[in-house]
């Protein structure tokens, strides 16, 4: 199933593409993803890597979500969700965690009466990259419905695809760029 994952994750390409267990932590991960993660602290890069730590961390990709407030409410309602349904005692101390780290500087407000440009159905996310283009994506989950092995009951791949015509450009390009030879 590894080598599955593996191709299931290199197919995404040029959109980032990554496998969580249970504890959000990475499992394996595309190359297009490794590309958004330059510029984040070596620390919250050392095994085992939190990717949700990752993400709302100070030294993570913190500051560089445009839609900080926004996506820190998703990610944290998704994660509240899931540590009710599991009462998995490392999911409720990460969701603590997670609620203790500060909002960026100069993030802006979250809005929840807001009418939402996606119907809200989703939440992107806006990161901005180091060269100042801002990629706009969204993400789906996949699990494996009727797993034989609990390993593979406990994985999920988060998938990221463009919201808009110049995020899929742009992620063109970084993959383009990155591409050996």
């Amino acid at each position: 199933m590894r080598g599955v994952i593996e191709r299931l994750l290199a197919s995404h390409a040029p959109y980032p593409a990554l496998a969580v267990d249970r504890h959000w932590h990475l499992l394996m991960a595309n190359r297009p993803l490794e590309a958004l993660l330059d510029g984040i602290d070596a620390e919250l890069l050392k095994p085992p890597v939190n990717v949700l730590r990752l993400t709302l961390h100070p030294q993570g990709l913190a500051s560089r979500i445009g839609n900080f407030r926004e996506w820190r409410a998703h990610i944290l309602e998704r994660l509240a969700r899931q540590a009710e349904t599991t009462a998995d005692p490392a999911l409720i101390e990460l969701a603590e965690e997670l609620k203790g780290y500060p909002v960026p500087a100069g993030a802006r407000p979250h809005l929840t009466s807001a009418p939402s440009r996606h119907g809200g159905i989703v939440v992107p996310l806006e990161l901005a990259m180091p060269d100042g283009r801002v990629l706009s994506l969204l993400s789906t989950t996949t699990v494996f419905g009727t797993p034989l092995d609990i390993t593979l009951e406990e994985l999920a791949i988060e998938s990221f695809f463009p919201a808009d015509a110049a995020t899929q450009d742009a992620l063109q390009q970084l993959a383009a760029a990155s591409s050996p030879g």
